[in-house]
């Protein structure tokens, strides 16, 4: 794997691990438990989380299928990612799951097969990562909802703002 992209991907796997410890102990009731009606349980977050990356990484591996034609990412692809990291850490502020999460989320997924489909998804991204030539890292393969085009390591940095973001349902 490319160094751009090994210490946050080895930060990601630190996160589902630490998060999968946290939430595997717990009786199914309070894993499927909702706070409230419009308010999501454990598993109906974490299987948003797993949805979110799966959809993301199929995406960068369709746009990855015509690499060279893609641009680097520069100063503006940065300043959408920091802008991107600040909007995930504003505790108060609340978001709307994309319409094609949404659509493709299924019912949430009981402790091990969520465990299962993450791990999977994980080694899923390693071997894409893996497989992105050095003189490609830098290319816009991923699409932001609402912040643009980023490449595959801000992509990653996204997913990790993503949980942490989550984490606070999640406790």
């Amino acid at each position: 794997m490319n160094a751009a992209f090994q210490s946050i991907f080895e930060e990601l796997e630190l996160q589902r691990v630490e998060i999968l410890n946290r939430v595997k102990g717990l009786p199914v009731e309070k894993f499927n438990l909702a706070p409230s009606p419009e308010k999501w349980s454990i598993s109906q977050i974490l299987t948003h989380i797993l949805i979110a990356e799966q959809l993301s990484v199929g995406y960068m591996k369709k746009k990855a299928l015509g690499i060279g034609q893609l641009k680097n990412s520069g100063l503006s692809e940065s300043i959408c990612l920091g802008l991107l990291k600040i909007s995930q850490r504003i505790p108060y502020i609340k978001y709307k799951a994309p319409k094609v999460v949404l659509a493709h989320t299924p019912p949430a997924f009981p402790i091990a097969e969520l465990t299962m489909r993450w791990e999977t998804q994980r080694n899923d991204l390693k071997v894409f990562l893996d497989g992105i030539a050095d003189m490609d890292v830098k290319k816009v393969i991923y699409k932001h909802p609402f912040f643009g085009r980023l490449d595959a390591r801000q992509a990653m940095i996204f997913f990790r703002e993503h949980i942490n973001h989550h984490k606070p349902q999640i406790k």
